[in-house]
């Protein structure tokens, strides 16, 4: 009776997990805004109140295309088109990505049409919109790259008195874009100012999309954090100062990331016209006839940790998978390890189930044995029950000794299950948040039709075969376990897999292919462990 209790309760703390993630995602923590009051060093000296607004830059950004030289930019990776006035960035389109998952799909693309008129990549200095004033002339010329080479593009422009040099470096073999700014004050009064890099892009995401939106981040001494409530950062924004190591815009799955080349910024988020925007701003003495160096690198790519983490700044740090981030890392490379020699996310899940199987094998042996033993104590607990009536701490006590009589762990049977949770939610964790696991294609057609099936184990299984199957395995698992207890609670347990059913209709399927294939082991082990029992 204990013992069928136990696992009653963890099935049913199990299923109230489930259904809390379902119904109520993770929020985020609350914002933490770090100020400070430190001088800037050198050639960045304080110049007064920072403002907690960008300057809208719709009404004349719209206009840059038509005045300035579109220049291309081709990798293995992307291809870009950079506009020569104030060098700002019009798309970013990723060839190793697709939009959707049909063949005829475009690429993903990093900024969008209507986030121009934001200025992704636009230089701000003294609240000045660099690329719609003054005059921009360019050097270079389009490039394409390949291998490890690396490429120039160099902007120069007068803009009200102070002279700018952008020289933008693109690398063939990353994401990563690296710039360095030049600025000499030639006439303008101002001797003290701020200069802020900037990028913006539409929403990575659909709007109502809670188990991947789009959202605000930032790195620092504190760790990551974020804001993804739209209307939060439609009115007010996110401001931080202080030691930010990179501020972005990501998903998921990508990421526009600025990471300043200073020790001390603001960074400042924003959702303006439903187009996300960020910018890292620091203060920065202008006195005439003196140049001034800034520096930032920019990466706008997948969320491969790979990559990213030949960014300066640990921008690697964005991927982070809450809680199980512990044990999602890991089974990602699992699955990485094991897709390097099948080239089948599906089968690789499969792999990696088997895995974990083996792994906690002895658990799984040692939980049947014990539900076994706890079914032969039963007819002597219902003795015990039969003497010792209502008085439940006698009871106790006696139940407590038989256990002990027989080595019987009357919580041996739910082992196995409470050390899954975590890997299952781990597991989860990776599915909704591994880049290369987007659009990963399992069985692409439903056998002998046309129909398509198990596209991307990403999303949910559009024809919920594979939860019925699932909620099949689970129920003949059930009845193959061996029961002790009153009827009403066997027929609890029976109920859970349709519970599970339900809640596994809309999870990723690559979730659902582990569970079901997890089920179908312990349907196999069990077998194996009756026939020993009868032999």
């Amino acid at each position: 009776m204990e013992n069928k209790r136990v696992i009653l309760a963890v099935a049913l703390s199990f299923a109230v997990l489930l259904g809390w993630q379902y119904l109520f995602p993770q929020q985020p923590a609350p914002l933490k805004q770090e100020q400070t009051t430190n001088q800037v060093q050198s050639n960045a000296n304080v110049a007064g109140p920072v403002s907690s607004q960008l300057p809208d830059p719709a009404s004349t950004a719209a206009i840059v295309s038509a005045k300035g030289t579109k220049l291309t930019v081709e990798t293995p990776f992307y291809s870009a088109v950079v506009n020569s006035q104030g060098g700002l960035l019009e798309n970013f389109m990723l060839k190793k990505f697709k939009a959707t998952i049909h063949a005829d799909s475009p690429p993903v693309d990093m900024v969008g049409a209507n986030a121009l008129n934001k200025a992704p990549m636009g230089l701000i200095l003294n609240g000045i919109a660099t690329w719609s004033e003054g005059v921009w002339g360019f050097e270079g010329s389009n490039l394409n790259l390949d291998g490890d080479k690396v490429g120039t593009l160099v902007f120069r422009g007068d803009v009200e008195g102070f002279r700018i040099e952008r020289r933008l470096t693109f690398h063939a073999d990353n994401y990563l874009i690296d710039e360095d700014v030049r600025i000499i004050n030639m006439s303008n009064p101002s001797g003290m100012g701020r200069l802020a890099f900037t990028t913006a892009t539409k929403s990575l995401t659909s709007k109502d999309d809670r188990y991947n939106p789009t959202r605000i981040s930032w790195y620092g001494p504190e760790g990551l954090n974020e804001e993804k409530d739209r209307d939060d950062l439609s009115e007010k924004g996110v401001t931080a100062s202080g030691n930010i190591n990179w501020t972005a815009i990501d998903s998921n799955y990508f990421i526009l990331a600025l990471v300043p080349g200073s020790a001390d910024v603001t960074m400042k988020g924003k959702l303006q016209d439903d187009i996300f925007r960020v910018a890292a701003e620091q203060n920065v003495s202008f006195d005439k006839g003196v140049e001034r160096r800034l520096s930032c690198s920019y990466y706008f790519g997948p969320m491969d940790a790979t990559l990213m983490a030949k960014v300066p700044g640990n921008l690697d740090k964005a991927i982070d998978f809450g809680w199980f981030d512990i044990i999602a890392k890991p089974l990602v490379v699992a699955l990485e390890w094991f897709n390097q020699y099948v080239h089948n996310y599906g089968i690789s899940i499969i792999l990696l189930t088997i895995a974990i199987k083996i792994l906690f094998w002895p658990l799984s042996h040692k939980s049947y044995k014990s539900m076994e033993q706890m079914k032969r104590l039963q007819p002597m607990i219902a003795k015990l029950r039969e003497k010792y009536g209502d008085d439940r701490e006698a009871l106790n006590k006696e139940t407590m000794q038989l256990y002990k009589t027989y080595s019987v762990n009357p919580a041996g049977g739910c082992i196995p299950m409470v050390l899954q949770i975590p890997v299952f939610f781990g597991l989860y964790r990776a599915l909704m948040g591994t880049v290369s696991l987007r659009h990963a294609d399992f069985i692409h057609f439903l056998p002998f039709t046309d129909i398509v099936w198990l596209a991307d184990l990403s999303t949910k299984d559009p024809l919920y075969i594979t939860p019925i199957i699932m909620g099949a395995t689970m129920f003949l698992q059930q009845k193959m376990t061996p029961s002790a207890g009153d009827p009403t609670q066997q027929k609890i347990m029976m109920f859970l897999p349709l519970v599970f059913t339900f809640m596994f209709l809309n999870f990723p399927s690559g979730l659902v292919v582990y569970w079901m294939v997890n089920n179908v082991l312990s349907i196999a082990q069990q077998w194996m462990m009756m026939r020993k029992v009868n032999d």
